[in-house]
């Protein structure tokens, strides 16, 4: 019998799972004394136990943060006697007698100066890894209170950021000795909400330690879950005696497995292509499936041995490659899927091989890219528990109607019966969108009449959940000898996994998006989604543009080169502008700021083509280039519905209540759709209260994905805003012109020398409290595709450019990037400073693309194998923003999240070609490859 592995088996129980805890049934227990904060405690745990979790699970302190159980994160960063460590790595008997301060301990009362810089500066995006960084950079500056750039490098080195970029961390840690400690940060006054930059209405609990992510807050009496997960790329399984092994160990209330399951064992993000199982039923078709659970009391389950639970594999041969899986005689992943294509995306226009032939200069290319992963900072976390007969999931996500809606599916439920509260969420960029945990956990709940909870460890978060789609990508492009784009043909296959997950979004959006942001006249774009034994790829920051757009900019490259014109004159001698049409034959009447982005860049260009020109003429052993790159990005779903619904009410008490169903994952949506609404409506930012996304009492905002929220959602907020404010006016009986204000429980409204106090405790309150109240909802103008990718896929599109400098090391390969300058298209900047750091956190994303993120299936399941760029790794970064209004978006606003990835990648490898004459064929340009491709080069010479 082969054995289950331990290694990628089981969870954290209730989160507090310790490594040196497992497998040593019985371990003593031993009383530990140190202070916390200031105060003396004591514990009874075994001494071996993490120190994080007794913080944690002992002493409630949750905003000490997991996220990797290895001293790879640094989330757990705290300080011991007043040094900065890995509370995950200290056991807890080495803290016997110490003073220990967790990120709860910084503020005494108020704010500390530190906690202030990082509102100021917008330095918590999603706010996982802040407690450890504010704790890492507190010990620095009890040592020197005015640290230079390198020395917060070098202090906050250990402590990993997905969200930010680093750049506004520094910039806070730099600024803390000036910024004055306090609560009281200024709103902007009414109707100048948008344009400012008001600190994020849900910022203090992210620098006080007070927010609360998926495994924060677990019911004492819930049971832990662990889950059982397949060794193997490709394999059968049966079980063994599961009733007698769960007997024999003292605790454990239940094992389930598909069998246990009620309803359809099978959930998806697109309907039609759903076919993943909760479960596994006899066949693991990816490293790392879920097969069974084991539930149990908490302690009972610290101990667990699993490495002989009763389970036998038979290994099957597995395809891991697109080309393997669609070989002539391929073994089906999916019996209904010939040739394991999931499905194709496709757009066609015009006549490209004739213009290709035609052309006076062509370019051939290909790139191969690799999976990435996300390597948000907050593993899977959540708990379920029975409400009456209603099942409610606590839980990180970035889709909580769907999560419903699969989870609903999944145990047999009506949808009305199945409850969604998303917590905090510690990061998600796409893979957060797909369920994970929830109706494992609600499974157990079901069954057991118990709580139920569960928070995947690192190495089974990077097993088990989606990935950037590898691409294996062709391209040729030609253009007129005056420089003229004629027509272009592009070819994709990417690597979707063993589910459909997004694999449809991502053959679909790829055509659409190949081309650029410029005219192309001829055109063919093929993706394909192809089903492989590797991991699922879903959903990442982009949806495959990234990937096609390495390859379409490369070779606009290599274009401008053969006909001898500048890199950014050609692409601005190309680029889409008002009335242009797109390869899908959609019209672009207004709107396209592509053209604005490229000539703000035109003065940074030229200076950073004159330094590495410079340097270059100074320098043998390194070489410096300069890279460019553009994007555009479709906000929203690809010629689909994509409604988003907001209810905006008044309370008898003053209060206005927005109900804002659109989770806030980092990127500041809590505060950025707030101030549509508060400009909308006329009064002031700091009258709104939030109640956040819950299926139970928000309208549905849609998912938290592809760029949608402040466009979609702002949109549907501008007109509740608005029509909020039509009610209240009409009930005063005034124009349009008047002006409203809030004294306490009464709204006051003026009309020239008029005025109106109405007494809102005086009215009748709605089913909702609200005596005054609007809903809205707002869905964006598409049309369909037609079987030539034709029509309008989108109603708003967003545009960028970058440029890259950096430094080659020709004898290493090693890249040293220098400085990467942004121009973005926002349409309106509703808020500047969150703006800043989207486009920062995004390039810092693009650079580990670019450079370094290669997920290996069993070989970089950590972030320890698995890198992702460090403060030191992001190099200055010059922020443009670009508004060139579109009417269609609220204020004229749109979406940024995923753009600011796009050109990055592109951008750097353009730099690297000028720095050393070398083309990538394979990202990551990893100092291996691009020594390689040096030397081959060298040979050929």
């Amino acid at each position: 019998m082969n054995k289950a592995q331990p290694d990628i088996s089981q969870g954290r129980p209730g989160g507090a799972l310790s490594d040196s805890d497992a497998g040593q049934p019985g371990l003593a227990r031993a009383e530990i004394t140190f202070a916390v904060n200031g105060a003396a405690v004591s514990v009874n745990v075994p001494p071996l136990r993490r120190l994080s979790s007794v913080l944690r699970d002992e002493l409630l302190l949750t905003g000490t943060k997991v996220g990797c159980d290895a001293g790879d994160c640094g989330a757990c960063t705290v300080l011991v006697d007043g040094d900065p460590v890995c509370a995950c790595l200290m056991p807890a008997a080495s803290a016997a007698g110490a003073s220990v301060t967790t990120v709860e301990g910084l503020a005494n009362g108020r704010l500390s100066a530190l906690q202030a810089s990082f509102l100021a500066h917008g330095a918590a995006q999603c706010g996982i890894c802040t407690p450890g960084l504010l704790v890492a950079a507190t010990a620095l500056l009890d040592k020197k209170a005015r640290p230079s750039e390198i020395e917060v490098q070098d202090a906050l080195g250990g402590v990993l950021c997905r969200c930010t970029g680093y750049r506004k961390i520094v910039a806070a840690v730099m600024d803390a000795s000036a910024q004055a400690a306090s609560l009281d940060f200024r709103l902007p006054r009414s109707g100048h909400a948008i344009g400012s930059s008001p600190i994020r209405l849900d910022g203090v609990p992210k620098v006080t330690g007070g927010e609360k992510f998926g495994g924060d807050s677990f019911p004492a009496d819930a049971l832990a879950v662990l889950v059982i997960r397949s060794p193997h790329y490709h394999a059968s399984f049966a079980f063994g005696d599961l009733d007698g092994w769960a007997k024999a160990r003292p605790g454990i209330a239940g094992i389930f497995t598909a069998a246990d399951i009620p309803g359809k064992n099978c959930f998806g993000v697109i309907g039609p292509f759903a076919d993943q199982p909760a479960l596994a039923e006899g066949l693991a078709r990816f490293r790392g499936e879920a097969v069974a659970l084991v539930a149990g009391e908490r302690e009972a389950m610290l101990d667990l041995d699993l490495s002989d639970f009763p389970i036998r594999w038979t290994e099957l041969p597995h395809l891991l490659q697109p080309c393997e899986a669609q070989a002539e005689g391929a073994a089906l992943i999916h019996a209904n899927r010939p040739a394991n294509l999931l499905t194709k995306g496709f757009v066609e226009r015009g006549d490209p091989e004739t213009a290709l032939a035609d052309a006076a200069v062509t370019v051939t290319g290909a790139i191969e890219t690799a999976y990435v992963e996300h390597a948000y900072i907050e593993p899977e976390a959540g708990h379920a528990y029975m409400d009456g007969d209603m099942l409610v999931v606590v839980a990180c996500t970035q889709a909580p109607y769907m999560d419903r809606d699969d989870t609903a599916k999944v145990l047999g439920l009506p949808v009305d019966k199945v409850r969604i509260v998303p917590t905090a969420t510690g990061g998600g960029f796409g893979s957060k969108l797909d369920v994970s945990l929830q109706p494992l956990v609600g499974l157990v709940a079901m069954r057991t009449g118990r709580p139920a909870a569960l928070a995947y460890t690192r190495n089974e978060s990077m097993m088990s959940t989606t990935k950037r789609h590898p691409a294996q990508m062709q391209a040729t492009i030609g253009a007129d000898a005056e420089g003229h784009v004629t027509g272009m043909i592009f070819s994709g296959d990417f690597n979707t996994g063993a589910y459909a997950s997004w694999g449809p979004t991502v053959a679909n959006r790829v055509p659409v998006h190949a081309s650029g942001p410029y005219a192309t006249p001829n055109y063919r774009a093929e993706g394909r989604a192809v089903h492989t034994h590797g991991p699922i790829s879903g959903a990442f920051r982009g949806f495959g543009v990234p990937q096609a757009t390495i390859m379409q900019e490369t070779l606009y490259d290599e274009l401008a080169g053969k006909l001898g014109i500048d890199r950014l004159d050609f692409r601005l001698r190309n680029c889409l502008r008002n009335g242009s049409e797109t390869v899908t034959g959609q019209r672009l009447e207004s709107g396209v700021g592509i053209a604005e982005c490229l000539d703000a860049l035109r003065p940074h260009w030229a200076r950073a083509v004159a330094d590495a020109d410079a340097f270059n003429s100074a320098n043998v052993d390194k070489k410096r280039g300069v890279g460019i790159a553009s994007c555009w990005y479709g906000c929203g779903n690809t010629s689909l519905p994509n409604p988003s619904t907001i209810r905006v009410g008044i309370a008898a008490s003053g209060e206005i209540i927005l109900h804002q169903g659109a989770v806030d994952i980092g990127q500041g949506s809590n505060t950025v759709i707030t101030q549509i609404c508060a400009d909308a409506l006329g009064l002031p930012l700091e009258r709104f209260r939030l109640k956040n996304a819950d299926t139970a009492i928000t309208p549905d905002a849609g998912k938290t994905s592809a760029s949608r929220q402040t466009f979609v959602t702002g949109k549907a907020a501008e007109k509740a805003g608005r029509a909020l404010r039509e009610k209240i006016l009409r009930f005063a009986n005034v124009s349009e012109k008047a002006s409203l204000q809030l004294e306490g429980p009464a709204i006051v409204i003026r009309e020239g020398e008029a005025v109106r106090r109405v007494d809102l405790g005086t009215l009748e309150a709605d089913i909702h409290g609200f005596v005054f109240r609007a809903e809205e909802t707002y869905d964006p103008p598409t049309l369909p595709l037609d079987a030539k990718g034709q029509g309008k896929p989108y109603a708003v599109y967003g545009y960028g450019a970058q440029i890259a400098e950096l430094e080659v090391d020709l004898k290493l390969g090693t890249v040293k990037l220098v400085k990467i300058t942004a121009a973005h298209d926002v349409g309106k900047a509703i808020n500047p400073l969150l703006v800043e750091g989207q486009i920062e956190g995004g390039i810092a994303q693009g650079i580990g693309m670019a450079l370094m993120e290669e997920y290996i299936p069993g070989r970089t399941e950590n972030l320890h194998d698995y890198l992702i760029p460090t403060i030191g790794d992001v190099p200055p970064i010059e922020t443009i923003l670009i508004e060139v209004p579109d009417p269609e978006g609220p204020f004229g606003a749109k979406g940024l999240g995923e753009h600011v990835l796009i050109p990055t990648a592109p951008a750097i490898l353009n730099a690297i070609r000028h720095a050393t004459g070398i083309t990538i064929t394979k990202v990551p340009a990893t100092p291996t490859r691009i020594r390689a491709a040096i030397r081959e080069k060298e040979a050929c010479q």
